[in-house]
């Protein structure tokens, strides 16, 4: 995104007569250029060619100027065809003593701010003084047009939501306009080549647009990097979350040359969340998107390449080197690998769960919608920790937050501090023994089925917004057996891959397995996608940064 300044707003004078054009264009000049852009045309029909070239630029008239009597198109009708442009531009007519008739009418027609005589004489009476209020007028109502990214679609749609949420995650500004009540909005889409262009369309500076945009799509327009800059690298780190990014900065610092790969945006479950206020050094906390974006500058800083959104498909030995295979078919070789995937949210399990997915159901915080729930009643489905931050960042926007709890209270699986901050927040209302038992509604959710296993009752509730929290799942089935994993798929490490005393057949080497090392040597895991690890944002740094060590004596002894 450019960081230039806005190109200033334009005052537009319009007159055939040279000699009267340079003077009032010298007179404009000598009060206004430091804050306005000053233009002049010798005729209408120049006039409008500059409002054509303005538009396209996405600039703004302040004010046009226009001499009633020219030869191809009167002033009147020229202020006509820039009003309907430019509706909010100020108006002055340049007329002679005979022509005033002229002027009163156009007050009518064009509603005309202001005539002026000829001559103007001297300016600091007679034209100053009217441009200058006419000009603080217009600047106490502009709002200058947004000059950045803006997405056009449904309000809720799954589509919409994952482009709002790649753009969100990644830090990229933009501006979302609902198609189905904002009339720039549908101006946009009418503007498309496409008659009926799937939605949403993606509207970027440079004049690109998108329909439906995938997120490599995405990730093209903006300039990600996708493409790793050489064939190998000491160590590869698949998964960028606080694990991953942590060892990316402690690889990179320490001389190894580095390769983080994400199949996302980078932050992994923790870059969704609102607020993390119990990780060591933040007494007011900081939020899942401000850690991620801190920890990316410092891997990348310390020389750590960053690729995403990249799809790993594949993990193949050929000793002494792994061999990382990618969805778009390249492979790349690395002397160590860390996994680092994490986990995603397990899925609800219940009638029109799948239907709604991204249309008024949402899994993790999904804070891309919280505009959109203003004013609404959110419920919130689950009871640890990241369901309790979601429950506290919703309330700042939702009329009420609901969260519903399938067990007996929130202190068996929330943090205290979290459970206290609930009860003091007003219009969060906690519901225990309450489940989710179906979602209904026509294209998005309108309603939820719930069950009170108190009572055993079943009943309706209107619902628009539902975020679950419902545990979660490892990221490992691409893996394929490559390493050994428990039960539940979380990768087995260290000591947990020893069994009735004896190490795994497919170990090679004499010495045990490190710490963080699984079933193949100089292959590591960290983090969530690790089997018995502590699911929590300091426990993944902490282990990203103990495999890099690990990683060292792998090198150094095998």
């Amino acid at each position: 995104m450019s960081s230039a300044s806005p190109p200033k707003p334009v005052i537009l004078a319009v007159d055939d007569d040279p000699q009267v054009l340079r003077a009032v264009r010298q007179d404009l000049r000598v009060a206004y250029s430091s804050d306005y852009r000053i233009l002049g045309a010798s005729s209408a029909k120049d006039a409008l060619e500059i409002l054509d070239a303005l538009e396209q630029r996405g600039q703004d008239p302040a004010l046009f100027l226009a001499d009633q009597r020219m030869p191809d198109m009167t002033g009147v009708d020229f202020l006509l065809e820039a009003v309907s442009r430019y509706p909010d531009a100020k108006r002055v007519l340049l007329t002679a003593y005979a022509e005033t008739d002229a002027a009163i009418t156009a007050i009518n027609r064009v509603r005309l701010d202001y005539y002026l005589m000829k001559p103007w004489d001297p300016p600091d009476e007679r034209l100053f003084p009217i441009l200058d209020d006419l000009l603080s007028d217009w600047t106490a109502a502009y709002r200058p047009q947004y000059r950045g990214i803006r997405i056009v679609g449904h309000l809720v749609s799954p589509q919409t939501h994952a482009v709002r949420d790649f753009l969100t995650r990644n830090g990229q500004p933009f501006q979302f306009l609902n198609v189905e009540r904002d009339p720039e909005a549908r101006r946009l889409v009418e503007s498309h080549p496409a008659p009926h262009p799937a939605l949403p369309l993606a509207f970027f500076p440079d004049g690109a647009v998108l329909s439906a945009p995938s997120n490599s799509q995405l990730a093209d327009q903006l300039g990600l990097v996708t493409t790793a800059s050489r064939p190998h690298y000491d160590t590869v780190i698949i998964g960028a979350g606080p694990a991953g990014l942590a060892a990316g900065v402690y690889g990179a610092s320490e001389g190894l040359s580095t390769l983080i790969l994400d199949a996302g945006v980078p932050g992994g479950q923790a870059g969704t969340s609102s607020l993390i206020e119990n990780y060591l050094g933040f007494p007011a906390g900081l939020s899942g998107a401000d850690l991620t974006r801190r920890a990316v500058t410092q891997a990348t800083r310390f020389g750590a390449e960053l690729l995403y959104p990249v799809e790993v498909v594949g993990l193949r030995r050929e000793d002494p080197v792994k061999i990382i295979g990618l969805g778009d078919g390249a492979e790349i070789s690395a002397g160590t690998v860390l996994l680092a995937m994490g986990v995603s949210y397990n899925r609800l399990d219940v009638p029109g769960a799948e239907r709604f997915e991204g249309a008024g159901l949402y899994y993790g915080a999904a804070t891309t919608e919280s505009a959109s729930c203003v004013s609404q009643h959110v419920f919130i489905i689950g009871a640890a920790n990241s369901a309790g931050q979601g429950a506290i960042h919703f309330s700042k926007y939702a009329a009420k937050v609901t969260l519903l709890v399938r067990g007996e209270s929130l202190q068996t699986s929330m943090s205290q501090y979290l459970v206290d901050e609930i009860e003091r927040i007003p219009n969060i209302e906690v519901r225990v023994r309450t489940r989710v038992v179906g979602l209904e509604g026509d294209e998005n959710l309108e309603r939820l089925v719930l069950v009170d296993d108190a009572t055993g009752a079943t009943f309706e509730e209107p619902a628009e917004f539902v975020f679950t929290f419902i545990g979660a799942r490892p990221r490992s089935a691409w893996l394929g057996g490559m390493v050994e994993c428990d039960d539940h798929g979380f990768v087995l490490t260290g000591s947990d891959l020893i069994r009735s005393g004896k190490l795994p057949p497919s170990w090679p080497l004499a010495r045990e397995p490190y710490l963080l090392e699984t079933s193949v040597p100089g292959v590591f895991a960290a983090g969530d996608i690790r089997a018995n690890s502590v699911k929590r944002v300091a426990s993944g740094v902490g282990e990203g940064a103990m495999a890099v060590s690990l990683i060292h004596r792998h090198r150094a002894n095998g």
